[in-house]
């Protein structure tokens, strides 16, 4: 059975949520391996709307084993809180939710810190969550996080916390000219932690190596995407994790040659949230359009989501960058009742043509080539199969994947289950 791993192809938001919990139908295993709570995954099912920020996207299929895996920063509140919601319609959580026990955790200090620093750039913000990613990865990198595995260790937990706490006081104080970070704060937190989390936190090894000696149908599930990955993506506008697959495998526990196919999630447009580049960007009534009709805010903070044209160099890049087997192509019913639909081919920077994502500064100052196409001026939610969608968006779907250099595997046509189409066998 393949191992498959789910890759955003865009800035982040292009519904890999909806694509995990399609394919999880047949999934034995779903692991989240990367990020944290900073983004979310909007889940719609008969339960109703969810929008999942750190339980992976197949905990609605009970047959599924879901991990959190290592590579995953972990905030237990919002994780505790997405429990109560999915077993409060009757889905079980115990013996089929496993949080590995090396997932580095965010306290609420963590949040605090990325408050006060995008506070302190003034007009030049990073456009952060204010999840407190940033910091905890910055603690992982510099060997003093807490991960969930301490929650169970108590002279390790206790040793850890007092030197946390010291070292995040005198930062606090002499940075952000802020109160200290008290230690009994610190085991108060991890004492309720410990608690509640107990039947959740594991040693995942384990299981997710019996998976693959099983050949069990493993799903990957990544967070954001590749224009934000920490080294490809538009620096210092990105995530603190590697959103490629060489992340999943790391976050994950899985040797890259076991990962057999790498599917690719765009939007039929480009969306962003926070700061930087976004060389197709509409800021027109165009733009006002796409976000009405595609009800683009953000499933974390609610923002309105930066809207424009499918951007074909960035995701040719991300095709590349990643290595997608695949691609699928989500909310191609948003551009239902547009008599023209538009795809960025090039770049122009400076008199020349560009065909990739240049530095980020470079990136700032490209202006987009566009390919015009008709639009289809019919609805496409009903459509099940590619041969229901009109001709003409057909024809764009084709042009996507001629520009981006990867079969179409899957094409998302509305919200619900049903508004999946499979277009290659194997996937179903």
């Amino acid at each position: 059975m393949p191992v498959t791993a789910v890759v955003g192809a865009q800035w982040g938001d292009e519904g890999k949520g909806k694509v995990v919990d399609t394919l999880a139908r047949h999934a034995d295993v779903v692991i989240r391996y990367n990020g944290g709570n900073n983004a979310g995954h909007t889940i719609h099912n008969q339960h109703g709307t969810f929008r999942l920020h750190l339980l992976p996207s197949g905990i609605f299929h009970p047959a599924a084993q879901c991990v959190i895996g290592p590579g995953v920063a972990v905030n237990p509140e919002v994780l505790l809180a997405e429990i109560a919601e999915v077993e409060r319609v009757g889905m079980p959580t115990v013996g089929r939710l496993w949080v590995s026990d090396r997932a580095h955790l965010i306290f609420p200090h963590h949040i605090l810190t990325d408050e006060l620093e995008e506070l302190a750039r003034g007009g030049s913000p990073h456009g952060t969550t204010k999840q407190g990613i940033w910091p905890v990865y910055s603690d992982k990198v510099g060997r003093i996080g807490i991960r969930a595995g301490d929650l169970f260790q108590e002279q390790h937990l206790a040793e850890q916390l007092r030197f946390l706490a010291d070292r995040k006081s005198a930062v606090m104080r002499g940075v952000y000219r802020h109160e200290p970070v008290e230690v009994k704060t610190l085991q108060d937190a991890c004492r309720r932690w410990a608690g509640r989390l107990g039947p959740y936190v594991a040693d995942t090894h384990p299981l997710v190596q019996e998976a693959l000696r099983a050949d069990r149908a493993v799903l990957l599930e990544g967070q954001l995407g590749v224009m934000r990955d920490l080294d490809w993506g538009l620096y210092p506008f990105v995530t603190s994790s590697t959103t490629l697959p060489g992340g999943a495998s790391a976050g994950a526990g899985i040797p890259p040659y076991k990962i057999t196919r790498v599917l690719g999630v765009a939007k039929a447009y480009t969306t962003a949230v926070g700061s930087g580049p976004m060389p197709t960007e509409l800021g027109d009534a165009t733009g006002d359009r796409l976000r009405s009709i595609g009800q683009e805010f953000g499933a974390t903070t609610r923002r309105p989501r930066r809207c424009g044209w499918f951007d074909g160099v960035a995701a040719r890049f991300a095709a590349e960058v990643a290595g997608f087997t695949h691609l699928a192509v989500m909310k191609v019913d948003v551009f239902d009742t547009f008599e023209t639909v538009r795809l960025a081919v090039a770049y122009r920077l400076d008199g020349r043509t560009l065909q990739t994502v240049p530095h980020t500064a470079a990136m700032a100052r490209v202006e987009p080539v566009y390919e015009e196409l008709p639009g289809w001026r019919r609805p496409t939610t009903g459509a099940r199969h590619l041969t229901d969608l009109p001709v003409e968006a057909r024809a764009f779907l084709r042009r996507i994947e001629e520009i981006v250099g990867a079969p179409l595997a899957l094409a998302g046509v509305g919200p619900e289950r049903a508004d999946m189409i499979f277009c290659q066998e194997g996937w179903a």
